[in-house]
């Protein structure tokens, strides 16, 4: 049976589908079974991130009844598994969000992990991805208003008889102007799952449509969403090696 996880944040921006994107790709990598839901059914972008912006079944046709859930899966090249939203916006009046919960019901029985990649901020879209998970992971960057929109955020968990799993610092620096992860932390009363570095290869992954994990597998950010998959795993003493050609290249 599957764990449904939900990735979501307080804004937009902080970095939420990259996280989900190379979570999935990370826990793929470590032979487990993973589907990527683009849950961000207004702005979806799980697609555009992974070469497939449209395809013949999305998301949406399920939500509306036109189209079987397997029917709407794709494996990328890597072997992770995507259910895409659509980018049209011709029907997003007649999606019923809180179906997204029998969409994960489903999917139990075809992977090890369901990740939802939520969308941003605490509207009804949002909250029905809140619903839908077993486990609730938020991902925020070091800076006051992010921190403070996922404090918003974890407040909205509570309330919904859930508990925040942890949280996700990406884009971090390590400049004076950011906000320590300690402070985070404290601010939060969460636990940090891991940090993720600020990488110019991120843009790169971008541009060649697939996880980060795969195209600079020895970055420091694609080290990062390792360490915190084999965190979700349950191998908590998970250690990569580093070599001095990686830590000179960065």
């Amino acid at each position: 049976m599957a764990r449904i996880i939900t990735i979501t944040s307080g804004k937009g921006g902080v970095g939420k589908t990259t996280t989900a994107i190379n979570l999935g790709a990370a826990l793929n990598a470590f032979g487990k079974e993973v589907i990527v839901v683009d849950a961000n059914l207004t702005t979806p972008n799980v697609g555009l991130h992974l070469g497939a912006p449209i395809v013949p079944v999305s998301l949406n046709h399920v939500l509306l009844g036109k189209a079987k859930l397997a029917d709407a899966i794709y494996e990328h090249e890597s072997g992770t598994k995507v259910i895409p939203s659509s980018l049209s916006i011709k029907e997003l009046r007649r999606l019923n969000h809180s179906k997204l919960k029998d969409v994960g019901r489903r999917l139990r029985k075809m992977a090890d992990f369901v990740i939802f990649d939520s969308a941003a901020g605490l509207g009804e879209e949002a909250i029905a991805s809140l619903e839908a998970g077993d486990e609730l992971i938020i991902v925020t960057n070091p800076e006051i208003p992010a921190v403070t929109d996922a404090l918003k955020t974890a407040k909205v968990i509570e309330q919904l008889g859930k508990e925040v799993k942890g949280i996700i610092v990406t884009r971090v620096r390590g400049t004076k102007l950011e906000m320590p992860i300690q402070n985070i932390r404290d601010m939060l009363e969460l636990p940090i799952l891991g940090v993720v570095p600020e990488d110019k290869n991120m843009q790169a992954a971008l541009v060649m449509k697939d996880a980060i994990s795969h195209t600079h597998p020895r970055s420091k950010s694609a080290r990062a969403y390792r360490a915190i998959a084999a965190k979700l795993i349950g191998n908590n003493n998970y250690k990569e090696e580093v070599s001095m050609w990686d830590r000179l290249m960065g």
